[in-house]
C-alpha cells in the first residue's frame, strides 16, 4: 500500500496538536514544521512519533506548508491544521483511497467548522470543501501568505466525510486570529498594489457582515451566525484599515 505522510504547521498549539495527531495516527509518518513555539507543542508532537522541523522565520502559510511538504517522504500527503482533526468515517475513506491506489491525484473533502464550540452550518462556512489529500509529486501549496490552497496537477475528486475544525475556540482566540491574519492580509494586499482609506475599511467591514449574516444565511445559525458575521466584519475592517495606515 502507498505510504501516507501527515503534515502540520504549528506555533504554540499545545492545546490542540495532540487531538490532531492522534486522529491521523494511521499515517506512516508525521511531519510537523514549527515556527518557534514557546509552549509544549514540539514535545507533544514528538511523543506521538512526529518528526519536528523547527524554523525561525515566518514566510507565510503557503510557503510554510510547502516546507512541510518538502520534508515529507510518503507517496501521498494528508495536510491538516493543528486545530483540525478527523474521525473514523473519514479515516476509513482515506485508507480506502490508499488501498485502491486512488482514482485521482487529489481529494477534497468537506470541513465542519465550529465557532465558540458551536457547529456553523451557514455563513459561507458550510459547505466548505478543501483539498487536503494528494499525491506528493502532484500537489503544491500556493504562495499566499494567508488563505493558501493546494494546487493539484491532475484530477481532483471528492470524499464524503468531513474534517472537523475548531476554527474559533472563544472570543480571545477570535481577537488573536484577527490580529494575526489581518496584518498578513494587509501586507499581501499592499504587495498587489491595493490601496485603502479608513472610510473604505468601514464599508468593507459592513459589507462582510451583511454578506455573512444575510446573503449567506448566517441568521439561520442564530447567535452563532451573529458571532461569525461580527468576526468577519472585524477581520475585514482590520485588514483594510491596516492597509490604509500602511498607505499613509
Amino acid at each position: 500500500m502507498p505510504r501516507l505522510s501527515l503534515i502540520v504547521i504549528t506555533k504554540n498549539e499545545e492545546a490542540a496538536i495532540g487531538r490532531c495527531l492522534r486522529s491521523a495516527g494511521f499515517a506512516d509518518e508525521m511531519v510537523l514544521v514549527d515556527n518557534g513555539s514557546t509552549d509544549k507543542t514540539a514535545e507533544i508532537a514528538r511523543s506521538f512519533g512526529a518528526r519536528v522541523v523547527e524554523t525561525k522565520d515566518w514566510p507565510g502559510f503557503g510557503p510554510q506548508k510547502n516546507r512541510a511538504l518538502d520534508a515529507a517522504t510518503g507517496d501521498w500527503v494528508l495536510s491538516l491544521d493543528a486545530d483540525e482533526w478527523i474521525e473514523k468515517p473519514l479515516a476509513d475513506e482515506i485508507r480506502a483511497v490508499l488501498v485502491s491506489a486512488g482514482a485521482a491525484d487529489g481529494y477534497e473533502m468537506p470541513r465542519r467548522s465550529r465557532f465558540c464550540g458551536k457547529i456553523v452550518r451557514h455563513c459561507g462556512w458550510s459547505p466548505d470543501y478543501v483539498v487536503r489529500l494528494f499525491r506528493r509529486d502532484r500537489g503544491r501549496f500556493s504562495d499566499d501568505t494567508v488563505h493558501e490552497h493546494v494546487n493539484v496537477g491532475g484530477r481532483v475528486m471528492r470524499l464524503k466525510n468531513s474534517i472537523e475544525h475548531d476554527s474559533i475556540t472563544d472570543l480571545a482566540d477570535a481577537a488573536t486570529k484577527i490580529d494575526r491574519y489581518a496584518t498578513a492580509a494587509a501586507l499581501e494586499l499592499a504587495a498587489k498594489g491595493k490601496t485603502s482609506t479608513l472610510a473604505k475599511a468601514k464599508l468593507r467591514g459592513l459589507g462582510a457582515f451583511l454578506r455573512t449574516y444575510i446573503w449567506r444565511a448566517g441568521f439561520l445559525d442564530g447567535r452563532t451566525g451573529w458571532g461569525v458575521a461580527n468576526y468577519n466584519r472585524r477581520y475585514t475592517f482590520e485588514k483594510w484599515a491596516r492597509l490604509a495606515r500602511k498607505n499613509k
